[in-house]
């Protein structure tokens, strides 16, 4: 299996979502993974979250890394995201209400991935989270069929007993009904 790395160096300035997203978009086309599919569009919308949570909570520079996994026939299988920085603060996921703005990120996070986590990183982090590709046609973990896996059910987070992440996550057709 092949393994293509490429990264970003990202500074410490709320702006660099927008280009972390390009880049990554133009990375994902380059690796015939179409803008239009919905792995796509689900990598792009962790990119601008964990960047953006990178950024934001920090303050420091960090690096951002995208992954491709390769399958037999030279297709993509599975696309890896890292964005190291170097705040050995440890993510929190946090409880918000409905009326916030903001906090639901590592929720989306969440339900969005297929896998993720985090690790320490010399004195910071390193957050990563994993998509596999399906091909088009195939059936996902909840008999959806197409790219991407399916409808991902809301949890309950353990540190403050509230449903955390996202009612109905459709990667089909990235529909998003917050909770």
């Amino acid at each position: 299996m092949q393994v293509l790395q490429v990264q970003l160096e990202i500074r410490p300035d709320p702006a660099e979502a927008g280009r972390a997203r390009r880049w990554a978009r133009s990375r994902l086309a380059g690796s015939g993974i179409g803008g239009d599919e919905p792995l796509a569009e689900t990598l792009i919308l962790l990119v601008s979250e964990l960047v953006t949570n990178a950024v934001v909570h920090t303050g420091r520079p960090a690096v951002l890394r995208l992954l491709l996994s390769g399958l037999c026939d030279g297709s993509v299988g599975k696309v890896r995201l890292e964005v190291v920085d170097a705040s050995a603060c440890p993510p929190a996921p946090r409880c918000v209400d409905r009326d916030a703005t903001g906090g639901r990120g590592l929720a989306l996070v969440e339900g969005l991935a297929d896998r993720w986590g985090w690790t320490h990183e010399g004195v910071g982090k390193r957050i990563w989270c994993e998509l596999d590709r399906v091909p088009p046609g195939a059936v996902g973990v909840s008999g959806v069929s197409g790219a991407g896996g399916g409808v991902v059910a809301p949890r309950v987070s353990p540190a403050c007993g509230a449903v955390a992440g996202v009612a109905a996550v459709a990667r089909e057709g990235l529909a998003y009904e917050a909770v």
